[in-house]
C-alpha cells in the first residue's frame, strides 16, 4: 500500500473533494483524520472509512479561519495518532460571487479567511513536525481561478491566487528536508460546491438548470465536469513517494481549459 501507517489530515473533509481524497488515501493503508466545520459529516465520512478500509479514522469539527481552532484540531490529531500528520490535505475552502464593487468587507475577509489564511494556519502547524521527522507532504487543493480571471469572482480568485504564492514559497523553504507542497487546481468538479453554482447561475439569469451546466461544461474542452475521484487520483500521486520529485507546483486538472 502506497500510505502505510502514514498519518493524513484532511480539512473540508466531509464531502465532496475531501470526502474522496479521504477515501482513496485510506484505500492505500492510511489513517485519516477528517476535518470541517459541520461534524455530522465528518463522522459519517471516518465511520465509511473506518468500516470500508479498517484503518484508523477520526472527525474533527474545525474552523480554519480561526487560528486557535486549526491549533486545536492540531491537538487533537496527536491525541488521536500519537503524532502530527505525515500529511496534510488543504481542501477546506468556499466560493462566492460578486461583482468587485460590490464585495463588501464581510464578503472579502469571509473568502480569504477560509481559503486563504485557513491554508496558512495548517501549513504553519503541520511544517514543524515534518521537518523534524524528514518526510511530509503539503496538498493545497487551489483552483484555476487561482491562475485566471473572470467576472464576478474577484475575491475568490484573489485567495486562490494567494494559495499557489505560498504553495510555491513554501515548497522552496522545505525542498532539502523531504517535504513536498504542491496545488492542485480543479477546474469544474462535479460536487456540491459546483450545484451551487448552477443554482445561482438560474437565479440571476433566464438559464434552466440543464443550461447553466452545459454553459459550465462547456469551460472545458473534454466537455465536461472533473470528478472528485480524478482530483484525489491525483493527491494521491503527490502523496506517495512516486510523486516524490514534484514539488512548488500547480497542476491543472480541468480538462485543459487553463494551458499554465
Amino acid at each position: 500500500m502506497k500510505l502505510q501507517n502514514k498519518i493524513t489530515l484532511i480539512t473540508g473533509g466531509g464531502r465532496g473533494i475531501g470526502r474522496a481524497i479521504a477515501h482513496a488515501f485510506a484505500q492505500e493503508g492510511a489513517q485519516v483524520a477528517v476535518a470541517a466545520r459541520t461534524q455530522e459529516q465528518v463522522e459519517r465520512v471516518a465511520k465509511e472509512i473506518t468500516e470500508q478500509f479498517q484503518v484508523q479514522a477520526v472527525a474533527i469539527a474545525c474552523d480554519v479561519s480561526d487560528g486557535n481552532s486549526v491549533k486545536t484540531m492540531f491537538g487533537k490529531v496527536a491525541e488521536a495518532f500519537g503524532r502530527g500528520p505525515d500529511i496534510l490535505v488543504n481542501n477546506a475552502g468556499i466560493a462566492e460571487s460578486a461583482l468587485l464593487t460590490r464585495t463588501d468587507d464581510e464578503l472579502w475577509r469571509r473568502l480569504q479567511g477560509i481559503n486563504l489564511d485557513g491554508t496558512f494556519y495548517c501549513m504553519r502547524a503541520a511544517m514543524p513536525e515534518m521537518i523534524e521527522r524528514g518526510w511530509g507532504r503539503i496538498i493545497n487543493i487551489a483552483s484555476i481561478a487561482g491562475k485566471t480571471g473572470a467576472p464576478y469572482i474577484a475575491a475568490y480568485s484573489a485567495s486562490k491566487h494567494g494559495v499557489l504564492g505560498l504553495t510555491r514559497s513554501a515548497s522552496q523553504e522545505v525542498a532539502s528536508k523531504g517535504i513536498t507542497v504542491n496545488a492542485i487546481c480543479p477546474g469544474y468538479v462535479d460536487t456540491e460546491m459546483t450545484t451551487r453554482g448552477i443554482e445561482n447561475i438560474t437565479n440571476k439569469t433566464s438559464l434552466t438548470k440543464d443550461q447553466a451546466l452545459d454553459s459550465i461544461k462547456k469551460l472545458s474542452p473534454q466537455n465536461r465536469l472533473v470528478t472528485a475521484e480524478e482530483v484525489a487520483a491525483l493527491a494521491l500521486l503527490l502523496a506517495s513517494e512516486n510523486g516524490r520529485g514534484i514539488n512548488g507546483q500547480a497542476i491543472n486538472i480541468d480538462g485543459g481549459g487553463v494551458l499554465f
